[in-house]
Order: C-alpha cells, then structure tokens, then sequence
C-alpha cells in the first residue's frame, strides 16, 4: 500500500481522510507513515470495536516514533499504561477499564502532558475528547477478515504528513 499525495491534501485541507486497509501490515504501514511524520507531542485517540485494529495501528505508530523493535507494543488493557522510548516518548493508554475522569487523573494523566511526548488512548469514550486535549483521532471499522477502514481527523496542527510524500 503506498500513501498518495491526494490524500496527504485531504487531510490538510479538510482535517479528515478515509484510509482502507486490506491486511494487518497494511494497518502497521499506515501507523508507521503517521508516526514518522509526527513533528512534536500529540494525543491521539483511536476508537473502534475489539478486534478493529487499534493495537495493530498503535504497534506501526510506535516503529514510526522510532520505538525498537526489541519492545512488543501491545495492548496496555491491564496495566492502563505502556511507555515505549523513541523519537518522542510514546505512552500508550487503555482507558477501557476506567470509571471516568477521576480515575484517569489518577493514574497521573495530567503528569503525562507535562512529559512532552506522544500519548495514545484506545478506549477514550470513557473520557471527553477535551479532558484527553484530543489533537488528532482515529476510528477503526472491521469491514472484513482482513480490511479495516480508518477514518483520521486532525483536531490541531501538531501532526504534519507534507514531507512524507
């Protein structure tokens, strides 16, 4: 799957963009793509049902913030929070088994913005996008065995994918 200029426009211009993929690696790829082109702290949200490909999604953003490949990025649904080093500090959150808003500022959430790193959150309907300060989301929809569609929206300028053409 190659990225095309037309749809690097969409996003800028219009703040979303619709990205079909047809396989696991395809789900990384696009992961990876969005990554690289990140240019300093960001929150990202990803939503979808279980098994829509937000681990999937994450496991490429991480290799595309310069995570290792030595680190497994997986789903952080007991611990609530993974941090990964990379080019940015990457902490990625599963806010599934959370209550609400209290109990997020209680697994020091505020002291990760403070981090100046990438924060992603799988399960953040728990929470309201402002608490979170929500810069770019991410919804993962099965349409098939293998095909997911990602539907991106750019809330703020923090992520530019100009130079990864």
């Amino acid at each position: 799957m190659t990225m095309k200029a037309s749809y690097i426009g969409e996003l800028l211009s219009r703040g979303s963009i619709v990205i079909t993929t047809e396989s696991a690696e395809e789900t990384m790829a696009v992961g990876r793509l969005l990554g690289e082109a990140v240019s300093g702290p960001l929150v990202m949200t990803l939503t979808g049902d279980l098994g829509s490909g937000k681990t999937c999604f994450a496991r490429g953003f991480a290799r595309g913030l310069g995570v290792d490949t030595a680190y497994a990025v997986t789903s952080p649904t007991y611990t609530i929070v993974n941090e990964y080093p990379g080019r940015w500090p990457l902490f990625h959150l599963d806010l599934y088994r959370l209550g609400g808003e209290d109990e997020l500022e209680e697994i020091g959430y505020r002291d990760l913005l403070q981090e100046g790193g990438v924060i992603v959150v799988e399960w953040p309907e728990r929470v309201d996008d402002e608490v979170l300060g929500t810069d770019l989301t991410l919804e993962m929809r099965e349409e098939g065995p293998d095909e997911r569609v990602i539907t991106m929206k750019c809330l703020h300028a923090n992520v530019d994918l100009t130079e990864r053409i």
